[in-house]
């Protein structure tokens, strides 16, 4: 078998390519005899991409190039792409001095060009690298996959190449059959320009795989960058656990891409990937999955593993994760804090009982709290983050209330400089139930383009509708205005002078009502 494969990472924040490590580590134990090869370009200056594409694939030659393509969504109360996008919408939808809302037009143009701008050089990449490799290997194919496209993956085909085998999810199945020379097309693909993508395809389940260690001593081999990620002590390096989510929160993607399926890596496997980071000088850890705890019939597996990391030996690292924290227990709680985790973040949306259950989220607010009391008692002394999505569906000013009376439990449980609220709008993302309530709703018609940063698309994909957009709009400016370096801090104490705080009591209660979707 004389294939070649190079893997690109397209340009993204600089988070560790586990992506394309797990799926070059994949094949390599499939096909130990084909050659791989791995480019990051988060490890490349912008102004050498092209130059460094071409040299690498002047050198390489490669049969197969996969393309991992990480961010498309933007929505986020975060800086990037020459500013903080939410600020600048906000400013520009909700300001009411005029040079704020010109500011804020001025810095959705310049978000609106960069987000463009990266698009476009993505696919000029894309193709760039085709048309290379095609000088050397006139047959070469182009795989295109990664977070980005799962979510997009209708949307993309009138942007890439003919031919382009576009993946959605996971890839190891199919570059294995890809390899082979079976039909892919019973795996979760379609090929630009011979076959539609199926109805639903991303709702279709991923083929279970059995996973093994990664053997980082070939990763290294293959990826001439590899040491970057390990030049710095912050750096959290991902190590996976498991894949798959069983929830249905109204706005989240992961639960489709990745399937309801969840799938344990084997604890022994886990521990031993970590022990090649570990003797490579690698201290701290993500565990990359969904959830750490995905439901509570998951414990036992996360004790196992934790019992495993304490058993060996690797006592001075630290790790973090998303974790559900109504699926924890002392025990858990004990393993948590010996092993080591010392961040970690919990998506509540609300602290209010009654929008967690329409959100289908499945959260018991007053269990996580009675958890996060055992994960203090058990010696839990960091930070823990709290994603709060205001202005969720049927946001009231009591429901505020309550999610303020909420957090400020959690504060009284780890200490008010611990929790750090984070404040997000929810970016509506194709293929979820919010999606479907928007279309019953007739806030967005079928066909439109969840791609588009157009002003009267993506002002709807924001989601902060009125009757409280306004409210909220306002609410941020003036928390950005007096401390945007603690801007969700700073929210909430905005919130709670304007509007007060309910009793706990009242944010734990939750009448039974209709869910979306």
């Amino acid at each position: 078998m004389n294939d070649k494969i190079l893997y690109l990472r397209l340009p993204c924040n600089p988070i560790f390519p586990i992506g394309v490590v797990y799926l070059a580590d994949h094949i390599q134990k499939q096909f130990p005899n084909i050659s791989q090869k791995i480019f990051d370009f988060g490890t490349v200056a912008p102004l050498d991409y092209a130059q460094a594409l071409d040299r690498c694939i002047d050198a390489f030659q490669p049969t197969l190039l996969v393309f991992s393509w990480r961010d498309i969504q933007i929505y986020a109360p975060v800086g990037g792409r020459g500013g903080n996008p939410l600020q600048n919408a906000f400013e520009f939808y909700h300001g009411k001095n005029p040079f704020i809302k010109l500011r804020g037009a001025l810095g959705s143009l310049k978000v609106f060009t960069g987000y463009y701008g990266e698009l476009w050089r993505n696919m000029g990449l894309i193709k760039r690298g085709l048309r290379r490799a095609r000088r050397y290997q006139p047959g070469a194919r182009l795989v295109v996959g990664g977070g980005a496209v799962s979510v997009f993956y209708e949307q993309l085909q009138q942007m890439l190449p003919q031919g382009t085998i576009v993946s959605v999810g996971e890839g190891e199945t199919l570059l294995t059959k890809l390899l082979k020379g079976e039909d892919i097309l019973t795996e979760r693909c379609y090929v630009v320009g011979e076959n539609q993508p199926r109805e639903r395809l991303i709702h279709e389940q991923p083929t279970p795989l059995e996973k093994t260690a990664c053997n980082y001593d070939y990763i290294a081999s293959i990826w001439s960058e590899f040491d970057y990620y390990f030049q710095e002590d912050d750096f959290y390096i991902g190590v996976q656990t498991k894949r798959g989510c069983p929830h249905n929160c109204c706005y989240c993607i992961y639960t489709v891409v990745e399937g309801k399926q969840v799938r344990v890596n084997p604890s022994d496997e886990v521990v031993a990937e970590m022990r090649q980071l570990y003797d490579r000088g690698i201290r701290n850890f993500w565990f990359t999955d969904a959830q750490f705890i995905p439901a509570r019939k998951f414990i036992d597996d996360a004790i196992a593993l934790l019992e495993k990391i304490l058993d060996s030996g690797m006592n001075d690292i630290h790790w973090a994760a998303y974790i559900r924290a109504d699926n924890l227990n002392p025990r858990l709680c004990d393993l948590m804090v010996k092993t080591g985790m010392n961040y970690f973040e919990i998506g509540i949306t609300s602290g209010s009982q009654s929008l967690v259950r329409k959100m289908r989220m499945g959260y018991n607010l007053r269990t996580v709290l009675e958890n996060c009391r055992d994960l203090k008692r058990a010696g839990f002394n960091d930070l823990v983050s709290v994603n709060y999505s205001f202005n969720v569906i049927d946001e009231t000013y009591d429901t505020i209330r309550e999610t303020i009376a909420y957090h400020r439990e959690l504060e009284n449980i780890f200490g008010a400089d611990k929790v750090e609220p984070a404040i997000f709008f929810i970016g509506l993302q194709p293929h979820t139930h919010l999606e479907g309530y928007a279309f019953a709703h007739n806030i967005l018609k079928p066909g439109y383009n969840p791609m588009s940063l157009m002003p009267w698309t993506a002002r709807k994909l924001l989601w902060n509708p009125e009757p409280l957009g306004s409210f909220f709009g306002e609410v941020c400016l003036q928390a950005w205005r007096q401390n945007p370096q603690d801007f969700g801090r700073e929210v909430l104490n905005i919130l709670e002078t304007r509007l007060g705080r309910a009793e706990l009591s009242q944010a734990l209660r939750a009448p039974i009502t209709a869910t979306v979707g």
